[in-house]
């Protein structure tokens, strides 16, 4: 649960201009945290910024424009910070790029994902982390996926890296409870936002309803501190817990069977 004095002054959301992040933003902002904006858009981050300005006009908002694919991305986020106390970091960046084979992709294609999903929220989790753990207060949400319970064919660079996120979230929260620092991964289905319809990606049924992001962020918000890893719904939560206990196989035939249905191709492969 966000507490304004364990979790505050201020939040960065890194891929705060739109769906989930800003959701996490607007919510942070109205329960009185201070909120850095970071994305590559920065006209988009600064229509946010004054809307969240309009709707909480005690908070102060602050846009800070950047590739997060960047090898430099947190040390320029760290330079643009200095002079604030982070008590909460929110990495959302990296929704898929839509289905395609890991050989059909190029290796600069690749490795966008892993720059993006491993290699920047390591690198902002050790700076802001470590402050926080200095400072024996704070938390960490970093945003998952269903993709990160498996590998799965046709997205096997995201779901590698959304992996790699849950586990080091994981690590985190061993380590730093200790410290009064919260940790924890969000698990996020398929949620209604912009980035995801841009893959290509569709829904429908009852086995991929889409999920609201507002109630994506507010799950994320309501469980920092309860748990390391929480989905963004109960029923999200059961079919994880369920899938988990399958035979490994099962799961990745799962996994690659629900990319194909969200991305709308047809039949096993």
């Amino acid at each position: 649960m966000i507490d304004v004095q364990k979790h505050g002054p201020w939040a960065v959301i890194a891929g705060a201009s739109e769906g989930i992040g800003e959701q996490f933003a607007r919510q942070l902002a109205a329960k009185g945290i201070n909120v850095v904006l970071v994305s590559r858009r920065a006209p988009v981050l600064d229509e946010l910024a004054e809307s969240i300005r309009r709707d909480a006009a005690t908070i102060d908002v602050r846009v800070v424009a950047l590739d997060l694919t960047d090898g430099d991305a947190t040390e320029r986020l760290a330079q643009k910070t200095h002079d604030v106390e982070v008590g909460l970091l929110v990495y959302n960046a990296g929704a898929d790029i839509g289905p395609k084979a890991f050989h059909d992709r190029s290796v600069d294609e690749v490795m966008h994902f892993v720059n993006l999903n491993v290699v920047t929220p390591t690198k902002m989790c050790h700076h802001f982390g470590g402050l926080m753990r200095s400072r024996r207060r704070g938390g960490i949400i970093l945003v998952g996926s269903m993709a990160g319970l498996s590998g799965s064919a046709l997205i096997a660079t995201y779901s590698a890296t959304k992996a790699y996120q849950h586990a080091l979230a994981e690590g985190l929260w061993r380590e730093l409870k200790e410290h009064n620092v919260d940790a924890m991964t969000l698990v996020a289905g398929a949620t209604d936002t912009p980035a995801h319809t841009r893959t290509g990606a569709t829904f429908g049924g009852k086995d991929f309803p889409r999920m609201d992001p507002a109630d994506v962020a507010r799950t994320g918000l309501e469980w920092l501190g309860r748990a390391p890893l929480r989905a963004a719904s109960d029923e999200l939560q059961s079919a994880f817990d369920s899938m988990r206990a399958l035979p490994i196989e099962q799961i990745i035939e799962f996994m690659t069977m629900g990319s194909r249905a969200i991305y709308g191709l047809d039949g096993p492969r």
